[in-house]
């Protein structure tokens, strides 16, 4: 069974138990791994190879979010200056590669257009089997990147071509993409703080 599973009538009911489900997809998570992928941003970072991110739906939104949060956040106070780009965020170019060739390859044709070895890729997709998801995972470690996928349900094969895989165990996309978020949002804030001295970082709003 599936989050919910029956009907709820009362809204403030249905706040308590969604809460509920996103604190334990919350402690679901993997503090190693998270470990892991924080340490392959900030590599990425300082040598200024560019982290590419993708997804759909709101994972779009996601990956279109830590595009800010990574850029503009993190060089804050730090020495670092991250290079991000969404390959959810050029609509005339997702609609042109989905109309004339295929959906499937929106991610990857642009991947295969302006990433180098040695980028990171950042996969957000709450099934992982999103199919121009799954493409453009499989052509970067091909192509000598890492992958970063945040998956939820079963995984899907996304965490399977993964260099490091932060998986949320969740049955509803909302929960999932709630904690996927908070995953984008933590990571960056790590890697700033790490980066500041600890006389700034107590002055300063994260």
């Amino acid at each position: 069974m599936t989050f919910p599973d029956q009907s709820f009538d009362d809204a403030a009911a249905y706040t308590a138990a969604y809460f509920e489900r996103v604190r334990a997809a919350q402690a679901s998570v993997d503090g190693d791994r998270v470990a892991s992928a924080a340490l392959v941003l900030e590599e990425a970072y300082a040598r200024r190879s560019t982290l590419f991110v993708c997804g759909n739906g709101g994972s779009a939104s996601i990956s279109n979010h830590l595009v800010c949060d990574h850029s503009k956040l993190i060089q804050t106070d730090t020495n670092l200056l991250p290079k991000t780009v969404s390959l959810a965020a050029n609509i005339e170019m997702i609609t042109a590669i989905a109309n004339d060739i295929s959906y499937d390859d929106v991610f990857v044709y642009q991947l295969s257009t302006l990433a180098e070895k040695g980028d990171v890729l950042m996969t957000v997709s709450s099934s992982g089997e999103s199919e121009n998801v799954v493409r453009a995972a499989g052509w970067a470690r091909d192509h000598g990147m890492d992958v970063i996928a945040l998956t939820g349900f079963s995984g899907g094969r996304s965490s399977q071509l993964a260099t490091v895989n932060v998986h949320v165990k969740g049955d509803n996309y909302g929960v999932i993409e709630d904690v996927h978020q908070s995953i984008m949002h933590l990571l960056g804030q790590y890697i700033r703080q790490s980066r500041m001295g600890e006389e700034v970082i107590g002055e300063r709003k994260f």
